[in-house]
């Protein structure tokens, strides 16, 4: 997948834009004065393979949690600001790698210039998130509406107030819950500007609806190129979220490695229950890491034909079931003793 070129942007150690991988993240939903909860959380989220995580800092307590958080995770974590340019300051100070505020909503012109000098000394960039729940009123007067193209000219508007300080390193959301209005706002900036862009479907919805909304969504924009860093926005597990985006990601060839799974979706010449044995075979591994692709078949005769590519699977019969690899049926095996078997083939790969 040939992605659309961007600036670089450094985040505490890793990159985003230019030629860096698709970053993951996630958003903390733990209290984060609460600094126990929230520094399990980010471990479990890292467990899960996210990239960089976000915190809420909704005042000064929450502000200087940050100093703690920071000390016992390992992978960059923003702040997230609304109004108060006192917050970023002292969130900056910290250690955060990277600041959520958008310049235009913290008051004066000397505020902005508080914080994106502060920002610019630790080399921390900010991103701009526009949502459709947020715009400027008189933005929302010349449009008469929320549209793609007012989100777009009130990020522009951010953008311009940081780069007349002279500060570039900068990232751009542009998140609606309108997932068409979405992508056609993204579209748009993206022809605007060379700024890394952060994808998000803005308040989703649950882990069901949520997951088809983000995977439309930002997946129609990484099938373009677009999009550099990505947030699967969920009211559940904030786990979940980074498994959806790694499974994005990897559908389209972003991610290529770790393990990536076909099942069929059964049908009346199905003689086994495929639909336990996918989900136990999924769950059993759930944290490895190996490259390789499995297929959990239900059809004996056209199973190994059909997943030819997968490196190992299964093909079920009449109470039994078929182990393949390459295509190749290497034994036969009861279906009481399938799940099992396959684990044991997969764990000599």
């Amino acid at each position: 997948m040939k992605k659309r070129k961007t600036k670089k942007i450094k985040v505490g150690s890793i990159y985003i834009g230019g030629d860096s991988k698709v970053a993951v993240q996630s958003m903390t939903n733990t209290d984060t004065r609460d600094v126990d909860a929230t520094v399990a959380q980010i471990l479990q989220l890292e467990e899960a393979g996210c990239d960089i995580v976000r915190c809420a800092v909704p005042d000064m307590l929450a502000a200087e949690a940050i100093k703690d958080i920071v000390k016992r995770i390992h992978i960059p974590l923003v702040a997230d600001i609304h109004f108060d340019y006192k917050l970023a300051l002292k969130s900056i100070e910290n250690g955060i790698a990277k600041l959520r505020i958008n310049p235009g909503n913290i008051g004066s012109i000397d505020k902005i210039k508080l914080v994106a000098k502060a920002a610019s000394d630790k080399g921390i960039p900010i991103r701009i998130g526009v949502n459709s729940g947020s715009l400027e009123s008189d933005i929302l007067e010349k449009y008469g509406h929320v549209c793609a193209q007012a989100l777009v000219e009130s990020a522009l508007r951010h953008v311009e107030i940081l780069e007349s300080l002279n500060f570039y390193d900068i990232v751009i959301s542009i998140k609606s819950s309108d997932v068409v209005m979405m992508i056609e706002s993204y579209k748009l900036i993206s022809g605007k500007v060379d700024y890394p862009l952060h994808l998000g479907v803005t308040e989703a919805g649950t882990t069901w609806r949520g997951t088809i909304k983000s995977s439309v969504g930002i997946g129609a924009l990484l099938a373009e190129g677009i999009g550099d860093t990505i947030r699967v926005s969920l009211t559940g597990d904030v786990v979940d979220e980074v498994k959806v985006a790694i499974e994005i990601l990897k559908s389209l060839g972003y991610i290529d490695d770790g393990i990536k799974f076909i099942s069929c979706p059964t049908c009346g010449r199905t003689q086994i229950n495929l639909i336990k044995i996918a989900n136990e075979v999924e769950q059993r591994l759930t944290n490895c890491h190996k490259n390789i692709k499995i297929a959990i078949m239900g059809c004996a005769v056209n199973g190994p034909g059909e997943a030819r590519e997968a490196d190992i699977g299964i093909a079920g019969g009449k109470g039994v079931g078929l182990i393949f690899k390459k295509g190749e049926i290497i034994k036969t095996v009861k279906e009481e003793d399938l799940v099992e078997e396959l684990l044991r083939e997969i764990d000599k790969l």
